[in-house]
């Protein structure tokens, strides 16, 4: 009976053995912005957590206890030289770490992740996909591209898509397999802080900052919030609102990520327009969602559409490129409206429409919505049982 006992009790505890599970991604600014709360999460349920990225000094201090980190230098473009040091460096890490899981997200990143831990023998590759990025490509650079994603998809034993149309997509686009790949819960990276972006605060944050910023409260104002380039909609944006003629403002929140890629007019109208303002990026960009009136993200392509889910939070509604990913954080005519990608006819249309009076109803519901299918806490959970299934751990430890 007692050996019987004992042998039980060897067997739990080695059911029980801590997992060691690796996230690694480019650049610290990835982790920040999609992984810190899972990556918090799974440390606290019991999982060894590293993560790789370039180097940061804060990073470690922002994670917090329980997470290792990695430093490691992973080129962001092509470079020949610098793929092999990183597969090479990333080899001589996952030998010596022996991670039972690792993950893996952006092109460069699950390139050369997805061929060193396939060289060490990781039983458990993962390939967190957040778009496609030979979308926006053409030519020789597109194929390329599209081969490179293919390769990452083939080296991982799962892949996760960030969302529902891209995952259609990718099965339609022959990237990989139907059976290889899945969606967790209802797709996005992290979700939305349901704490951070507070509904309740919205008001608040609307009066608050239209004062320090100069906009009256019976102004309406259309917000971009993300990069300033081409393949962000950006000529077709201001190409529609200054056909509107009207007194509405536009507020753009964002980097200028290559101007050569705006149409010099439209760019330099902007920037001289008297209802157009530009800001850089900011850190409390809650507050802005809940300044403006509608989020408009025209879009050529996009991974899925944070920014969509986190302005409905506080209560802002979109329009949005009818494109893979974006329309998954929606539910069109509800929530938001969809316009046809590098449109500005169209983009003018729904712009007057939700002018009209038509986005209070909408805001209203898209914090409903979102409070169902994208609250980060929930989503936390959903990762943490995909984990468990991919690593076989038994119900009843899952339980402990």
């Amino acid at each position: 009976y007692y050996r019987k006992l004992f042998t039980l009790e060897i067997l739990r505890v080695c059911i029980m053995r801590i997992r060691k599970i690796c996230y690694v991604v480019t650049i610290p600014t990835t982790i920040r912005s999609f992984f810190m709360s899972q990556l918090q999460y799974l440390a606290k349920h019991g999982f060894d957590v590293s993560v790789i990225c370039a180097r940061d000094e804060k990073l470690l201090e922002d994670m917090g206890n329980g997470i290792h980190y990695i430093p490691t230098d992973i080129p962001r473009g092509i470079s020949f030289g610098g793929s092999i040091k990183a597969v090479k460096e990333l080899i001589n890490i996952f030998k010596r770490e022996k991670f039972d899981l690792i993950q893996y997200s952006t092109p460069n990143a699950a390139l050369y992740a997805s061929i060193a831990a396939k060289i060490v023998g990781c039983k458990i590759r993962n390939y967190h996909l957040m778009g496609f990025r030979y979308l926006g490509a053409h030519g020789i650079g597109k194929s390329i591209l599209k081969t490179i994603e293919k390769v990452s998809c083939w080296n991982s034993t799962s892949i996760e898509c960030v969302s529902r149309s891209n995952l259609e997509l990718g099965i339609k686009e022959k990237v990989f397999p139907a059976e290889k790949a899945t969606v967790v819960w209802n797709g996005s990276t992290g979700g939305v802080n349901l704490e951070r972006f507070d509904y309740f605060k919205r008001d608040v944050w609307r009066n608050k900052l239209r004062e320090e910023l100069g906009y009256e409260d019976a102004d309406f104002i259309y917000g971009f919030v993300g990069r300033i380039t081409r393949d962000k909609g950006i000529n077709e944006l201001l190409e529609a609102f200054f056909e509107l003629k009207d007194d509405s403002k536009l507020f753009l929140i964002g980097n200028v990520e290559d101007e050569n890629t705006l149409d010099k007019k439209l760019w330099m109208k902007a920037k001289n327009h008297p209802n157009v303002q530009i800001h850089t990026a900011v850190s409390d960009i809650e507050r802005y969602f809940a300044m403006i009136d509608v989020l408009v993200l025209p879009s050529y392509r996009e991974g899925f559409g944070n920014v969509v889910i986190e302005a409905a939070a506080v209560g802002t509604a979109a329009i949005v490129s009818n494109i893979p990913g974006p329309i998954d954080t929606i539910d069109a005519g509800k929530t938001a409206l969809t316009v046809e990608v590098k449109n500005a006819d169209d983009l003018k249309e729904k712009m007057m429409d939700m002018k009209s009076s038509v986005c209070t109803n909408m805001g209203t519901n898209a914090v409903e919505y979102v409070k169902y299918k994208f609250d980060s806490k929930k989503l936390c959970e959903k990762i943490l049982e995909r984990k468990k299934t991919l690593l076989k751990i038994s119900k009843e430890v899952l339980h402990e």
